[in-house]
């Protein structure tokens, strides 16, 4: 029995050294998993780059309100948009109304995924614009930049998941030991 919890436990070790060592995580993993595409008109093939500029995608005014907020709960949830700045207390949360929220998680999106026609489609609910929807604190990223909050969670969340597997293999030695 203990020879096979050592083996057991040295396993789980090599899979974290490994995870850390290649740079890779569950995080990435689970975007990947959890990332299912909207179901668009758009052809397979996206336009990925406007010849003169920078683009962002927004919520378009006029479309159904169910629609916007089917299309904003899938951006944050499996789509796994960065929607912390629309939180109550959030540098994008005012103001505080569907479109406005929408329009950021939308973004955030398109900017994480390419850029791509098909990443700003959402049912029928965005569309592409030139024009910078930034405004007071509320930055929309870009595709080059990826905002200090993005960032900082992205590592903390690396960090807590090599954590939680420290933590199961300190645990399973301690019950098998």
């Amino acid at each position: 029995m203990k020879k096979n919890a050592w083996l057991l436990l040295c396993l789980l070790f090599m899979e974290c050294y490994l995870d850390k060592a290649m740079g890779r995580g569950i995080a990435t993993q689970e975007k990947e998993d959890a990332a299912m595409p909207v179901a668009t008109m758009s052809p397979p093939e996206g336009n990925t780059t406007f010849i003169d500029g920078t683009t962002w995608c927004v919520a378009l005014g006029g479309v159904s309100q169910v629609d916007l907020q089917n299309a904003l709960d899938w951006a944050c949830g499996l789509g796994m948009a960065d929607c912390a700045a629309i939180q109550q207390g959030g540098a994008c949360y005012e103001p505080d109304t569907l479109l406005s929220h929408a329009s950021f998680a939308f973004n955030s999106y398109y900017q994480s995924n390419g850029n791509s026609d098909i990443a700003c489609n959402f049912g029928g609910t965005a569309t592409i614009t030139k024009h910078n929807p930034s405004y007071g604190k509320c930055v929309f990223r870009t595709s080059g930049s990826l905002d200090s909050s993005t960032a900082s969670m992205g590592k903390h969340r690396q960090s807590l998941i090599w954590w939680e597997k420290i933590g199961t293999i300190l645990w399973l030695s301690y019950i098998w030991m």
